[in-house]
């Protein structure tokens, strides 16, 4: 069944919204019980279509699993195949995660070339390269990553020539159950990345280094790992997207159940857009602006800012009092939400990875299309302020990664609703 969002603009925001568990936390969260020599159950997990994803690829490896509310338990003692097959990895590239700890565990894999995105090439070689000087022997055939370690992964030096949050994940379980010492030089700094090193230290790994760009791990020589129960941290790009909701409509709104250090890039650039907060200890209330101000945003890993708010925050800068330049820096196909906002009125020129976004438009209401998880988030953001009913379409993007989205826009007082097409 394929459904639409309508979304008629002009309302005004008020309230407060509980923000779901992290998906770039809960998706290696998931792949690390491959690991473990127990059952986990992992609770705030964000009910959204690529956990389940993942999920089912467990259990197609043998996992068993029972759900209970936001609460996921994983058995992985049962898996008895580590070939993740092609029906389940084409729908999410993230399926990749399943590569490190597979490999680790068996000494031997076979994975699915991955797909599910369209933003971008987002190739795997960096996790190839870096599992080949672990010592794995890795073939590419008719569409499977083939590899095999039949005397266990090795430890390491690895510098990965850019940072990658997959890549660096991927590794660091694999790490894990390797031979010896591994260094990684340019890992991702990402909470989710500090999150899972946080979960396999509680489970008896040693890892020097998390939350900086070099860690060190220490093998357990191929020992399953006592994993303990975690709870996922909440989703930095679900709240910032709610807080650019609050913005663009110039509402007073409160997110509740979120880090705010996790958010800090996200408010100091609404701060320059002339937004004020009340920030609690897992809240941050943002406050209307006299006038909402231009501003300049550069894409770039973490602490900086994130390349899944640039889409949003697009949306919010047709609504400020100047021009805002937005250069991503990330991924070379990120701007396929620019024609869509162009058919709602913005004004919007590109030019290479930089976007022109005039100000002080009136939007209006259109039928628009979403391209990829994040771009979806922008069109309901456009349409919250549009003129008329704006319907956007291809929602099956935005339920990759945002947990009952309509329900918590309309307990804020947005006038939006679910449709078939």
């Amino acid at each position: 069944m394929l459904y639409y969002l309508s979304i008629k603009g002009g309302q005004k925001l008020k309230g407060s919204v509980s923000i779901s568990g992290a998906k770039n936390s809960a998706l290696p969260l998931l792949a690390s019980t491959l690991l473990s020599k127990n059952k986990i159950t992992l609770s705030n997990m964000p009910n959204v279509v690529d956990v389940k994803t993942l999920t089912k690829l467990l259990e197609n490896l043998g996992a068993t699993k029972s759900s209970e509310g936001n609460s996921v338990s994983i058995d992985t003692t049962t898996v008895d195949s580590a070939c993740a097959n092609y029906d389940i990895v084409r729908k999410m590239r993230a399926s990749i995660l399943t590569l490190g700890p597979l490999l680790a565990r068996f000494g031997h894999c076979e994975v699915s070339m991955p797909g599910g995105c369209a933003i971008g090439q987002r190739p795997i070689d960096l996790h190839l390269k870096a599992l080949e000087l672990m010592g794995a022997k890795i073939e590419l055939k008719q569409g499977y990553v083939v590899a095999k370690a039949p005397e266990g992964l090795k430890g390491a030096t690895i510098i990965f020539d850019k940072v990658t949050v997959t890549g660096s994940e991927n590794i660091i379980m694999a790490a894990s159950l390797a031979n010896g010492v591994t260094k990684l030089v340019n890992i991702a700094k990402e909470p989710e990345v500090v999150q899972l090193c946080e979960v396999l230290m509680e489970a008896g790994v040693s890892i020097e280094g998390v939350g900086t760009a070099n860690l060190s791990i220490v093998g357990s020589y191929g020992e399953l790992l006592d994993m303990k129960d975690v709870k996922v941290i909440p989703d930095r790009i679900e709240a910032g997207t709610y807080l650019c909701a609050g913005a663009i409509t110039n509402s007073k709104i409160t997110i509740t159940n979120v880090i705010p250090k996790h958010l800090e890039s996200i408010t100091l650039k609404l701060r320059q857009m002339g937004f004020d907060f009340e920030i609690g200890e897992n809240s941050i209330t943002i406050l209307p602006a006299g006038k909402i101000k231009a501003c300049d945003i550069e894409t770039s890993e973490y602490p900086g800012f994130p390349t899944d708010m640039q889409a949003q925050f697009m949306a919010l800068c047709t609504q400020a009092n100047d021009t805002s330049i937005i250069d991503e820096r990330l991924f070379e196909n990120r701007f396929m939400h620019v024609s869509e906002l162009v058919r709602m009125g913005a004004n919007i020129k590109l030019k290479g990875h930089s976007a022109t976004v005039g100000g002080n438009t009136d939007l209006i209401s259109a039928d628009v299309m979403a391209t990829d998880l994040r771009a979806s988030s922008a069109l309901i953001l456009a349409a919250l302020v549009a003129k008329g009913t704006t319907k956007v379409h291809r929602i099956y993007h935005l339920d990759r990664g945002y947990e009952n989205l309509e329900g918590k826009f309309s307990a804020l007082g947005a006038n939006i609703e679910r449709l078939e097409e």
